[in-house]
């Protein structure tokens, strides 16, 4: 069953979205899950990884994986607090979220030098 939506947007993103506009639904999509996974706790910086490694990169390019800014400056900060006066029960849950991820990581970075 198809549904019509009709909506305003900035005239510089509906030029850029004629450009794709047989890939439209796919676009929404990905940025409502994009959205609703950014409010869940602990998933912010997950997204771009997952995302990577679901596309089945090159093995060389998994091992070139680094994380974003964002990732790298949330745990630092995480790592920072848990030393100096210790983490909330939402951060400790949140950094055992990085260290599975981390661990998923390492995981695929391995198998890529078995390749």
């Amino acid at each position: 069953m198809l549904s019509s939506v009709q909506i305003n947007i900035p005239h510089d993103l509906a030029a850029r979205l004629e450009q794709s506009a047989f890939q439209i639904p796919q676009i929404i999509e990905l940025g409502l899950r994009e959205l609703n996974a950014s409010a869940q706790v602990g998933y912010k910086g997950f997204a771009d990884i997952l995302e990577f490694l679901a596309d089945l990169p090159e093995p060389e390019k998994i091992i070139e994986l680094r994380p974003s800014e964002y990732l790298q400056s949330r745990i630092s900060r995480l790592l920072e607090k848990n030393r100096s006066q210790g983490l909330t029960a939402d951060e400790e849950q949140e950094w055992e979220q990085y260290q599975y991820l981390e661990h998923l990581v390492r995981m695929a970075k391995a198998k890529a030098l078995l390749k």
